[in-house]
């Protein structure tokens, strides 16, 4: 099946969306920057179903098509703490190896499915909230698979997607930054689930995930008021 509506495909983005601070702040970046957005939700067997449902309330609010696949044999196929309640998280990122927060294929999966989304509903852009700055030792995360994942899909599909980072190049202050200046910095802290232990908002404050985030935010707001 061909694309539709090939006219317009570059002013259409479709955003990998979880719900989180990351996501969060890239969909209102994409609202500002395209005429048409999309997202796309993935369940991959993780432990708190919450974010999903964060994600689906943000979408529904902004009028913007949410569309959910369950895609839970991902987290099917490694031991990680985010999809099994039996293993104890890692508090800190470990000197060697991977924390053991780390979904192996995650996002190769996840940006792969988004762009057969795309192909199929004429969108050009995939836009994805991955951080080379702040990526918590995640090797998917990296600038160098995003562009090498970006090639292949296009050889795989001959077509010519798009994958946009707009967080890449940036830590969690300026992620925190980014939202205030597109005047969701409130939604961002208070609607969005980052949190490992599945606390919406602020979270929990001690998974590595809240750490980072609140770390970010403190660094911001230091900044906001020196100013």
């Amino acid at each position: 099946m061909e694309p539709k509506d090939k006219t317009n495909k570059r002013e259409k983005a479709l955003v990998v969306f979880s719900g989180g601070q990351d996501s969060t702040t890239c969909l209102y970046w994409a609202l500002n920057n395209f005429s048409e957005v999309h997202t796309i939700t993935f369940g991959y067997g993780q432990n708190h179903s919450a974010e999903v449902e964060c994600a689906r309330k943000i979408a529904m609010r902004e009028g913007v098509p949410f569309h959910y696949m369950d895609v839970s044999f991902i987290g099917t196929l490694s031991s990680n703490a985010l999809t099994d309640k039996t293993i104890t998280m890692d508090s800190e990122s470990p000197e060697e190896g991977f924390p053991n927060t780390f979904v192996p294929g995650r996002n190769l999966f996840f940006i792969s499915i988004a762009a057969v989304y795309a192909r199929e509903h004429g969108i050009g852009n995939i836009i994805t909230g991955v951080s080379q700055t702040d990526f918590s030792g995640y090797p998917d995360c990296r600038d160098s698979f995003i562009k090498s994942l970006n090639v292949t899909i296009n050889l795989a599909m001959d077509e010519e997607l798009d994958i946009i980072t707009p967080l890449m190049w940036k830590d969690k202050a300026e992620t925190w930054k980014m939202a205030d200046e597109l005047g969701v910095m409130e939604i961002i802290r208070n609607e969005t689930l980052t949190c490992y232990n599945g606390i919406i908002g602020d979270g929990c404050g001690e998974c590595p995930s809240c750490k980072l985030r609140k770390r970010g935010l403190e660094l911001y707001l230091e900044e906001k008021n020196r100013i």
